[in-house]
């Protein structure tokens, strides 16, 4: 009896492990960025939202280079969300309190993608938060919208350009 439980303990964990392999071996990433203009204007302490222009994914080229398909895609989820000022290039991320990201599309409703509370960050690169939903339906549309929500702790004398750039984690199934 006790060697049926240590055979059966045994395949379940080949079994388990195999398929995280498995998975591992059909998992591929896919980067997008953009760019939100942060206005001088924004108020101090109160949320200002910032709509950017539809960000245009590439996802059926990457599908197809890594030899799979929209209709195969399992799981989509954000794998990373790095910010970094690209105008001024010599400011620095203390004017900003709280940023947050959300994606949308015409067919899906405005999910948050990833967030910043209290930052207190004197580099012009800052790493957010990523959310675990799934994205797929997202990824797998012509282009998505993001809409940023930002709060501000200090007066701006000029518009700040940031560059987004997003990675997302694909996994697919074999067929």
């Amino acid at each position: 009896m006790k060697s049926k439980l240590i055979a059966l303990t045994f395949l379940l964990s080949l079994f388990l492990t195999s398929c995280n392999a498995v998975d591992d071996l059909l998992s591929f990433n896919i980067s997008n960025e953009t760019s939100i203009k942060i206005k001088s204007t924004s108020p101090i302490n109160l949320p200002t939202e910032i709509v950017t222009p539809d960000v245009t994914t590439n996802s059926s080229a990457e599908f197809e280079n890594n030899k799979t398909k929209a209709s195969l895609v399992k799981d989509v989820k954000i794998r990373s969300l790095k910010l970094s000022i690209s105008d001024p290039s010599d400011k620095t991320f203390t004017f900003l309190k709280s940023i947050h990201l959300y994606i949308s599309t015409t067919d899906s409703d405005e999910i948050e993608l990833a967030y910043q509370d209290n930052i207190n960050s004197s580099s012009n690169t800052i790493v957010l938060i990523c959310t675990d939903k799934k994205l797929d339906q997202y990824i797998k549309a012509d282009s998505y919208k993001i809409r940023t929500q930002v709060t501000i702790k200090e007066t701006l004398t000029k518009d700040i350009t940031v560059k987004a750039d997003m990675t997302f984690k694909i996994t697919a199934d074999p067929f």
